[in-house]
């Protein structure tokens, strides 16, 4: 467990899920916690009352949202030394089918505002800050119907690792960290049950992970033991067969 007392950090998509379990593993450790979420007040309430962090209304697709998200988290932090870039949405669908507006819409939603985020923090982070953006083991492992979400999270993987290249002088990390199956409302949403049964199977540690098991990994490299880690996929999947 590391003490991050004295540092502030901002989670996106911290009502529910992964994002979740990060919140209150950082808020846990210590940190002055914002996290953002899209529409579900009661969640976020939840988690603001649990934990002590603040919640922020944000639409991760809309500029102004960001913009008001920024503002608010450089004020109400004591600086920002923990960016979690976590908010996304899935874009199920064949490529035949993907309409102009489903295309933009996921594209802001995963793409533009991660490296927006990225933008901020390499301007206001205080040095030795952690940049941790999370992505998908659906990157290496494309399968049909998920092309927009496997693509935008592939560029979210560059982003980040150039960030390390631009960012590393100031002593600041920037890594991606890619779930695999995690037991979350998203992973079974998009899935039915018959694959759900099957998953556990695919992976080493015969189970599906749980979002603890990636909240784990993202203090890991938060923390000073991740000081010497940079620009790097950490594929937190309980091994899973790829």
């Amino acid at each position: 467990m590391s003490d991050f007392s004295g540092k502030g950090a901002l989670v996106t998509g911290g009502s529910r899920g992964i994002g979740r379990a990060i919140v209150e593993r950082l808020a846990g450790d210590g940190a002055e916690v914002i996290f953002t979420y899209r529409s579900d007040s009661e969640a976020a309430k939840q988690v603001a009352a649990a934990t002590g962090a603040h919640a922020v209304q944000a639409d991760q697709g809309n500029r102004a949202d960001l913009d008001r998200l920024f503002a608010e988290a450089e004020e109400r932090l004591p600086g920002l030394d923990i960016l979690v870039c976590n908010a996304a949405q899935t874009g199920q669908g064949l490529i035949a089918d993907i309409t102009d507006e489903t295309y933009e819409r996921l594209f802001a939603v995963n793409t533009r505002s991660t490296f927006l985020a990225i933008q901020w923090a390499g301007r206001v982070m205080r040095d030795g800050g952690r940049i941790i953006n999370l992505s998908t083991l659906n990157t290496q492992v494309p399968g049909p119907g998920i092309s927009l979400y496997a693509a935008s999270k592939a560029a979210i993987e560059q982003f980040t690792k150039v960030a390390a290249r631009e960012l590393g002088g100031r002593g600041i990390t920037a890594n991606i960290v890619s779930p695999g199956a995690t037991d979350t409302d998203m992973l079974r949403g998009s899935n039915p049950p018959e694959a759900l049964q099957q998953m556990p199977g695919f992976t080493a540690l015969q189970r599906l992970g749980q979002p603890d098991d990636i909240a784990a990994v993202v203090a890991f490299l938060a923390g000073p033991d991740g000081r010497w880690i940079t620009g790097q996929n950490l594929l937190a999947t309980g091994g899973m067969l790829i």
